[in-house]
């Protein structure tokens, strides 16, 4: 299949724009990939998930960690401390020992602390419940000015917990966007978050996310991209300069 170089919308490897285009060629590119994602992977069914303060937590769990780890942590810590009152009022070490399958749990413990004490003083309670009725950027400020607390955190709470309008970006997402060429070269994370957030609808937010997640997980890994087996990489910037001949 013939590939039409005048739709694809991309950042090239080195930066800079490949092809003079403008931000709407470029959320119709990212609109392409959210169809093949849902192509390849299907529509993600909505699942139920934690309560905001849980989904905190569990978020700051899964900073620099797999799945797996962060769910064993997470269970430790409710059966040794079943309500969040007792995490934030408990004994610092008891807190880090709980969590200690999460790795880095020296940092984290005091982080998660930290997050449940702020909560009470500002809100009275261990609630996070008032931020669905903020503005979504208001809702997202208020959330990452507690320590340890950034965009991905952020969003994770407001998308899943919340049903607000915010897109998590972790190391997956970040990684498929900047291959593709959603993002310019060297983009961070945290950058990141606004810029794909401006791409899509806000109701594509979740399949997409969990899509990228999946794509990244099963094809478009850190270290060895299967390019040939990829539904993308036909708008695909790394396949692309990839599949160009070198001059001789």
């Amino acid at each position: 299949m013939g590939l039409d170089h005048s739709s694809i919308v991309v950042y090239n490897l080195n930066g800079g724009e490949t092809m003079s285009s403008n931000h709407q060629r470029l959320r119709s590119k990212t609109t392409q990939i959210h169809r093949r994602l849902l192509e390849a992977y299907g529509e993600p069914s909505w699942r139920p998930h934690l309560d905001a303060v849980s989904e905190l937590v569990s978020t700051i769990l899964s900073q620099n960690t797999n799945d797996v780890n962060r769910d064993v942590a997470f269970e430790r810590l409710r059966d040794r401390l079943p309500t969040w009152e007792e995490v934030r009022d408990a004994e610092t070490e008891v807190v880090i020992e709980a969590i200690r399958p999460a790795g880095l749990a020296n940092q984290k413990g005091p982080r998660i602390q930290e997050a449940l004490r702020f909560i009470t003083e500002e809100q009275g309670e261990l609630s996070l419940n008032f931020l669905a009725d903020l503005p979504v950027e208001d809702a997202k400020r208020w959330l990452t000015s507690m320590n340890g607390v950034g965009p991905k955190t952020a969003a994770c709470v407001l998308l899943f917990s919340l049903h607000k309008p915010a897109l998590p970006v972790d190391t997956h997402v970040h990684r498929v966007a900047l291959r593709v060429g959603l993002l310019p070269e060297k983009t961070g994370a945290a950058k990141a978050h606004s810029l794909l957030e401006d791409l899509l609808p806000p109701e594509l937010y979740y399949p997409f996310h969990l899509n990228m997640i999946r794509h990244g997980r099963t094809l478009c890994s850190a270290r060895d991209p299967q390019c040939d087996e990829c539904p993308l990489q036909e708008v695909c910037a790394f396949a692309l300069e990839q599949r160009t001949p070198v001059p001789e």
